[in-house]
């Protein structure tokens, strides 16, 4: 006889619920600390380029591309009262 699993039965813990795992983030936590804090003069050095790294990115993302689709201008400011009134 073949059983089907039942959708109430228990599942191992989630990998990042394990020890090995949050001991893995603890180990990586404090390799980052260290390195931080030891090479902080080689991370200095670099920031003028990051900086200019993350000027074409933020222009990709901010502007999301060049194809705009079409869709109509919405940094208009709608017409005026007066304005309908004076139109023929």
């Amino acid at each position: 006889r073949i059983e089907m699993p039942h959708p109430h039965e228990e599942h191992p813990p989630a990998f990042w619920k394990s020890p090995t795992a949050i001991a893995l983030c603890v180990v990586a936590a404090v390799a980052a600390y260290f390195l931080l804090t030891e090479h902080r003069a080689h991370l200095a050095g670099i920031l003028p380029y990051a900086l200019l790294a993350l000027c074409p990115l933020m222009h990709l993302f901010m502007h999301h591309g060049h194809g705009h689709g079409g869709a109509p201008d919405t940094h208009r400011p709608p017409p005026a009262a007066n304005d309908k009134e004076s139109a023929p």
